[in-house]
C-alpha cells in the first residue's frame, strides 16, 4: 500500500527515529548498592516512560516518544545484566572502591570525592568512576601518600 494511504511516515522517515544504542563501558561494570538501586530506578523510569508512548494514537508521534525510552531500557538492562556490586571497603586504611577520599592539591584547594560505578558518577554530586583518572592515581594508596596528576600533585588527607 502506498504510503499516501497510511499514517505512518515514509521507511526512511521512520529509520530516523531507532536511534543508535548508548556506548557500554569496556570496563567492568562495578557498582555500589545505591549504584545498583539507581539502575533499577532508571530502568523502571524508562520502561514507563515506553508505555506512555505506546498509549499514544498517532503513530509517528508514538514512534518519536518511544525512541529514547527504548534505547534507554535496552542499556539499562544491560548495565543491570553485568552489575557486579562491591561491598564497602572494609578499611579505610587504602582507598578503594567505595571509598571517599580527600585530597589536597598543590594550588591549596581540598577536594573529597566517593570512587563508584561508572554510571553513578556525578563529580558535582561529589562522586568519581573508578576508571577516572583522578581515582586510577588514588586507589591502594593511604594516607599522607603524594601522587602525581599532569603537574599537580595530590596528598592524601583523609579517608573514610
Amino acid at each position: 500500500m502506498s504510503v499516501a494511504f497510511t499514517k505512518e511516515e515514509s521507511a526512511e522517515t521512520a529509520a530516523e527515529t531507532l536511534l543508535p544504542d548508548r556506548p557500554i563501558s569496556p570496563h567492568a561494570n562495578l557498582v555500589t548498592e545505591a549504584g545498583l538501586r539507581a539502575l533499577e530506578a532508571q530502568l523502571r523510569e524508562a520502561r514507563e516512560a515506553y508505555e506512555a508512548a505506546q498509549r499514544l494514537d498517532d503513530v509517528n508521534e508514538r514512534r518519536r516518544q518511544s525512541a529514547v525510552p527504548l534505547r534507554d531500557m535496552r542499556y539499562f538492562t544491560e548495565r543491570l545484566r553485568t552489575a557486579q556490586v562491591v561491598p564497602p571497603p572494609a578499611s579505610t586504611e587504602t582507598v578503594a572502591f567505595g571509598s571517599t577520599v580527600t585530597f589536597s592539591r598543590a594550588d591549596g584547594r581540598v577536594q573529597t570525592y566517593r570512587i563508584v560505578g561508572e554510571d553513578e558518577a556525578d563529580p558535582k554530586a561529589g562522586s568519581i568512576s573508578f576508571v577516572s583518572p583522578v581515582a586510577r592515581l588514588l586507589m591502594g594508596k593511604a594516607l599522607g601518600d603524594v601522587v602525581g596528576a599532569g603537574n599537580q600533585q595530590l596528598e592524601i588527607v583523609a579517608i573514610s
